[in-house]
């Protein structure tokens, strides 16, 4: 798959989430996939970057072997997207520019970001125009859901915006803002956006890619180029070995026992800790990933606990140790992970959905200080 001047192979793409992909994660996953695929940073605000916050510019870091180097830009206003895309390119800060549309946290949505934002046909126009000239030589591509809710569905249209304003791929989750990450993704979307947007964009599928197998069945049932893989690969970082196999036609798909699960935990939080500067925070940070490594091994609810309340990597381990080493992968360990709870509810800025072609401006507190998602 081709993203502007940047070959992807295999055609698979690591989803931004926030508080996720930092550049330790992404380091994982490369690893497992032998360095191939596009592993792309956690949704970055653009006036953040212009403003060069402090916690932005360190979220933008990657580490030296990251080739091509991916950034997801979030951003309501078209000059302050520009001009993040400018920086971005002038710096040589990355590779490549990915825009969020797809966002639907409330904080978000509420402010007109995110997923909310492409139901505006010519501010979305005006972002992609903008982002696409400061750009330079680096490819833009977008990301995007359904849209709002099933009465206010914006992808075809938006998609068709996208192509013609010059994105070099477009990426589509499956479900609507209401939906959250609730009930099943609607591939068939992805089928049809496949249809609408013309031949020369790719066009990739995100949603309910929990293995390897998930993956290659929606480009078959879809027709799309590649896929993006957001909360399949928690706590499975070798998700994208197994997607570099079944790519290459071999089926000898990772699955480690509970010692290479407990070396890769350790692994994780030594480099969370080295990326942030300090052991400590970085254990810590890792403690929200515990659970989705550790799912559907016999562990214990007492050493979950200590798991859990880890502050040393010393500790960490110790306590990792007591665990059965030998355990061989657990049935159903594939299954989801991370949030699966719908919304039914979008927040908007009032009267957002009065007409989808007004030239209405989120006001500046639609962007964070810092990033979000």
């Amino acid at each position: 798959m081709d993203i502007g001047p940047i070959k992807v192979w295999p055609p698979v793409v690591l989803a931004p989430m926030a508080g996720i992909t930092n550049a330790p994660f992404r380091t994982l996953c490369r690893e497992q996939s032998g360095g191939k695929g596009l592993y792309v940073s956690e949704m970055i605000t653009t006036r953040a970057l212009v403003e060069r916050n402090a916690k932005t510019m360190q979220l933008i870091k990657f580490d030296p072997s990251e080739k091509p180097r991916s950034i997801q830009l979030y951003g309501v206003d078209p000059v302050t997207v520009g001009k993040a895309a400018r920086m971005i390119a002038d710096e040589g800060l990355a590779d490549h520019i990915d825009l969020n549309f797809g966002c639907p946290v409330p904080k978000v949505t509420r402010k007109g970001g995110g997923s909310a934002l492409p139901y505006k046909r010519n501010l979305l126009r005006e972002i992609l125009r903008e982002a696409v000239a400061n750009a330079g030589d680096l490819p833009v591509t977008m990301k995007m859901r359904k849209g709002i809710d099933d009465d206010h569905l914006t992808y075809l249209d938006a998609g068709r915006i996208g192509a013609e304003e010059g994105v070099a791929a477009i990426a589509l989750h499956g479900r609507t803002a209401a939906q959250h990450y609730g009930g099943t993704a609607d591939w068939s979307a992805i089928a049809r956006l496949r249809e609408a947007v013309p031949a020369h964009v790719p066009v990739l599928g995100n949603g309910d890619i929990w293995s390897a197998d998930d993956a290659l069945r929606m480009m078959r049932e879809t027709g799309c180029d590649g896929v993006v893989v957001g909360r399949g690969c928690l706590g499975r970082p070798w998700l994208f070995r197994d997607l570099v196999s079944i790519f290459e036609g071999d089926v000898d798909y990772a699955r480690p026992d509970f010692g290479y699960v407990a070396r890769a935990m350790v692994r994780h939080a030594q480099l969370l800790g080295e990326w942030l500067g300090d052991e400590a925070r970085g254990v810590i940070d890792f403690r929200k990933h515990v659970a989705w490594y550790t799912k559907g091994f016999s562990v214990g609810s007492e050493l979950r606990v200590k798991l859990a309340n880890s502050s040393s990597l010393t500790e960490l381990a110790e306590t990792l140790a007591q665990v059965e080493q030998t355990q061989t992968w657990p049935i159903g360990a594939d299954g989801p992970r991370g949030r699966t709870s719908g919304n039914g509810r979008v927040v908007l800025p009032e009267g957002w959905l009065d007409d989808p072609y007004d030239c209405a401006r989120p006001g500046e507190d639609a962007e964070s200080d810092t990033s979000g998602g």
